[in-house]
């Protein structure tokens, strides 16, 4: 059993879904931070448990091969870029570990060859997207300062940056006039605590296509102080069209209310992914590097394999970006997310594009479809593209996908581990596996996309929702899964 601040030496053999290294000491499993598969370090213990302790590395004794010095000056106590030890060919390896592991391991696929990642020219400054929280610190003269960077790993504790090599150049501008505002109207940072305070975190979201940056404040209200004298200050920032408030009154580690109170100026940015245009506000999901979501869109484009002639489902459409950018090469499109705003906003970007052939609904996919093939027999699935949130499908739309029974299914995932769990559903009921390609849409973290091909080889259909679920159950029993958002 390990005590508090303990010493012990090992060796790293794999890294957790939260950017850990995991070793093995006298039985033990040891999650240490700021080291990387391949190290040996002295790990000091920070917690310890029956079957397991947290720890960090104190001091590397055998690096890994690949391993760097981050160039970043917060690495190792930002919770942000994971990897930022480890060089970018090495991270690309150990991504493409990770997929194959869980396709083999969970999925059971042995004889399918993943495809090598597809990784960047330029991994730095590839963000479209920053997240900063806003907190005090006690400054030089003992007063409260506001301060705003980054939460440290597996808190909630500021460590103050205006910096961030993942997001565009320039970015420090914005923060620093916010910081200004801050000092000089008297707005107060939110404190989590106690639930008093104003401002709770600085968002900014950059069209790149088009240049435009939208700055969102996070407000515990739905007014700020002298307004005007902020909006002074960020419009002589280049890029910067608009300012808005996102109200969130709620005492949680949620980020974003339900509500947008636009202030001056746009507020939404435009973006392109290859010719589609899209309107986004801040509030929207939308994909942060735009650069390698034009390359997985179009893998999930040559997986669908759309000739004109096809009716393509996308199960969880967000603000339509994968339905419309498939829309072009498609007879029909139907999107469906259960977020009424977000259904609007693939609407509007629908208009935008002129396209005509593409409808969305609100709801649940298991509930829409049933209801419109009701109404109009006729309608099929010949497509259907699915891009879930980390925890994967839920058990009743696997159910209604098999139902559906499309000729080609394309998974786009951000967590190969549920993407594998639900591969092994899909394929245990009349599909097979043919592709798998991993993009690294996220250089400096752990985390992976991936574009599956799935073809159907049978034309079985699930005999009733009852016996397919309680197949599902089985296979939803998997609790070795860890959760934690990819960011979008």
């Amino acid at each position: 059993m390990f005590s508090k601040n303990q010493i012990v030496p090992v060796t790293i053999e794999d890294i957790s879904d939260t950017g850990e290294g995991i070793g093995h000491v006298d039985g033990f499993t040891l999650f240490v931070s700021r080291a990387v598969p391949g190290d040996t370090v002295r790990a000091r213990i920070l917690k310890a448990k029956k079957t397991y302790a947290i720890a960090k590395a104190e001091e590397i004794i055998t690096p890994a091969p690949g391993r760097v010095t981050p160039e970043c000056p917060v690495a190792g106590s930002c919770g942000g870029c994971q990897l930022s030890y480890l060089a970018y060919e090495s991270q690309l390896a150990l991504k493409q570990k990770k997929v194959e592991d869980c396709i083999r391991r969970i999925g059971g696929f042995t004889d399918i060859a993943v495809q090598p990642i597809i990784g960047m020219d330029e991994p730095r400054a590839y963000r479209n997207k920053g997240q900063f929280p806003v907190g005090t610190a006690v400054g030089k003269g003992g007063a409260a300062e506001p301060v705003l960077g980054f939460y440290a790993g597996h808190s909630h504790r500021i460590v103050p940056t205006a910096l961030c090599g993942m997001l565009w150049p320039g970015h420090e501008e914005i923060l620093s006039a916010v910081r200004e505002y801050l000092t000089e109207s008297g707005a107060k940072p939110y404190d989590e605590e106690t639930g008093r305070g104003l401002v709770r975190h600085v968002l900014m979201r950059k069209g790149f296509a088009t240049g435009e940056i939208v700055v969102c404040l996070v407000v515990n209200g739905t007014k700020i102080p002298k307004p005007e004298f902020l909006w002074e200050h960020l419009k002589t920032v280049p890029g910067v069209v608009g300012l808005c408030l996102n109200v969130n009154r709620e005492k949680t580690n949620v980020i974003l209310g339900d509500r947008l109170i636009p202030l001056f100026g746009k507020a939404s940015v435009t973006d392109c992914i290859g010719d589609v245009r899209f309107e986004i506000s801040p509030m929207s999901f939308y994909q942060v590097n735009p650069v390698q979501t034009k390359v997985l869109y179009d893998t999930a484009l040559a997986y669908a394999g759309l000739t004109g002639n096809e009716t393509v489902w996308d199960l969880y459409c967000g603000i339509g970006t994968i339905s419309l950018f498939l829309a072009k090469a498609a007879k029909k499109v139907y999107g469906v997310e259960i977020v009424p705003e977000a259904i609007e906003n693939a609407k509007e970007n629908a208009r935008i594009n002129g396209l005509t052939n593409a409808e969305f609904y609100v709801g649940a996919a298991e509930e829409v479809f049933p209801q419109l093939v009701k109404e109009n027999p006729a309608i099929g699935a010949d497509v259907i593209v699915v891009d879930p949130p980390r925890k994967g499908c839920d058990e009743k739309l696997l159910t209604t996908m098999l139902a559906m029974a499309p000729s080609r299914i394309v998974y786009v995932s951000c967590d190969p581990a549920t993407l594998a769990r639900d591969l092994k559903i899909l394929c245990a009921e009349g599909y097979r596996l043919e592709r798998v390609q991993p993009v690294d849409q996220f250089p400096g973290s752990v985390h992976v996309e991936s574009c599956v091909l799935l073809e159907r080889v049978s034309n079985r259909k699930a005999d009733s929702y009852v016996k397919l679920n309680v197949k599902m159950a089985d296979y939803y029993r998997i609790k070795d899964l860890k959760g934690g958002e990819a960011d979008g």
